[in-house]
């Protein structure tokens, strides 16, 4: 039960002390110069008491800099592991360079929704739309720990649509534009470039798989690990090496693939002659033998795609989303499509199903021809073909799902 208590300073000024205890038992006292503010505190006080919602009013002193440091370090995922080194970065790397700079000195009690508001307008402003919203999210998800941990009220990020991101349409490749790209590339990348996109493999899986992962005679591919590199900062900073094996982005990630047949023989030519040996040997190595640096494959990438004619704004990236888009095309579920993408969520199979929309006249004619009224007498006696739906989903239900352990990041 919280009191109110008139008093009188030294200098003769009269105060108003309104004391409680908190749930731990601890007195508390809070001043003020009148009365009605006293009594509005003292009854917002027991309120928030009784309903479990009280919050320390020193909580929120702590500086944004620091929690969010903090935060960083023991965040974990979803599945209960420590943040992947590359997310890490990732996060350092927003934090210090778009939220910090803004809220770096600032209380986390005195970071209002007007306040985060002019910082997310101001990145937009500047043209840093895809930058604002994956920023946007995270001091959401900082905050909103903060909330939890019982240092703040409420959240401060309530913009509606703020961490969505609306990047333009990406290109899509045409065959030959594929294989002119896999043509002009150096040979020893040949093969990567046509796994990304008969794959859909984001660059990270497709340059951590080693020998075992690939299954000739079967035609598969499994991904169970991607290989990641972070900067001697972030590296020093973690305590690990610059490189190391890591687990697929989720347990989606996991999965084995059927490789397409004209893949085959060029998988078999380049484990022949480039691949490290060994079932550990990398598939996929660099120049000078080794793992596959990004930013050294970035300008062989970049020369290969002008000479095949491709606009510059075609990223390595978009091969997948070639890959996507032409198996939405084939028909491909979203259930399907989010296998192979290694996808949890239906979200980002869903931005492919766009690709159906060319087919519907053909898919609608198709329809109409398997529909159409029999000619009289034209069927008679014949047997409803057999669906091989069932025999697929057994096919799917066999295949291996990938381990669930990885090989721990090393240097």
């Amino acid at each position: 039960m919280a009191s109110v208590e008139k008093r009188s300073t030294g200098q003769g000024d009269t105060r108003y002390d309104v004391r409680y205890r908190d749930p731990a038992g601890k007195q508390r006292t809070r001043t003020f110069k009148r009365r009605k503010d006293a009594e509005r505190y003292a009854s917002t006080t027991e309120a928030d008491l009784a309903r479990g919602s009280w919050i320390d009013p020193n909580a929120g002193r702590e500086v944004f800099r620091d929690y969010s440091e903090r935060w960083v370090a023991e965040r974990v995922t979803s599945r209960g592991r420590k943040l992947a080194p590359r997310t890490v970065e990732l996060y350092r790397s927003q934090l210090e360079r778009h939220i910090v700079p803004t809220f770096g000195d600032a209380e986390l009690a005195r970071i209002t929704s007007a306040s985060v508001r002019s910082w997310h307008a101001g990145m937009v402003d500047k043209g840093h739309g895809t930058a604002a919203a994956k920023c946007y999210r995270l001091l959401r998800a900082i905050l909103a720990t903060a909330v939890e941990d019982d240092l703040l009220v409420k959240n401060p990020c309530n913009i509606k649509g703020a961490g969505v991101e609306r990047s333009a349409e990406r290109p899509v490749a045409t065959a030959e534009q594929v294989w002119a790209l896999a043509d002009a590339i150096e040979d020893h990348l040949e093969a990567f470039v046509l796994v990304a996109a008969f794959m859909g493999l984001r660059f990270s899986e497709a340059a951590g798989l080693q020998r075992r992962h690939v299954n000739v005679l079967h035609r598969t591919i499994t991904v169970e690990q991607q290989l990641e590199r972070v900067s001697r900062k972030t590296a020093e900073h973690l305590g690990i090496g610059v490189e190391g094996f890591g687990p697929p982005k989720s347990d989606a990630g996991y999965r084995t693939l059927k490789v397409p047949p004209p893949l085959v023989p060029i998988i078999e030519a380049h484990l022949e002659e480039h691949s490290e040996a060994g079932p550990d040997g990398l598939v996929f190595v660099g120049p000078l033998g080794g793992s596959l640096a990004r930013s050294n494959f970035s300008g062989k990438f970049g020369e290969a795609r002008r000479k095949a004619g491709l606009p510059d704004g075609f990223r390595f990236h978009d091969l997948r989303h070639t890959h996507m888009t032409v198996a939405a095309q084939s028909g491909a579920s979203t259930a399907e499509l989010m296998r192979r993408l290694g996808q949890s969520s239906p979200a980002a199979a869903l931005r492919y199903q766009h690709a159906t929309d060319s087919r519907d006249e053909e898919i609608a004619s198709a329809v109409g021809e398997k529909l159409a009224r029999p000619e009289p007498g034209a069927c008679d006696g014949c047997a409803m073909e057999p669906t091989e739906l069932h025999g697929e989903a057994e096919r799917e239900s066999t295949e291996p799902q990938g381990p669930q352990g990885f090989r721990a990041w090393s240097g």
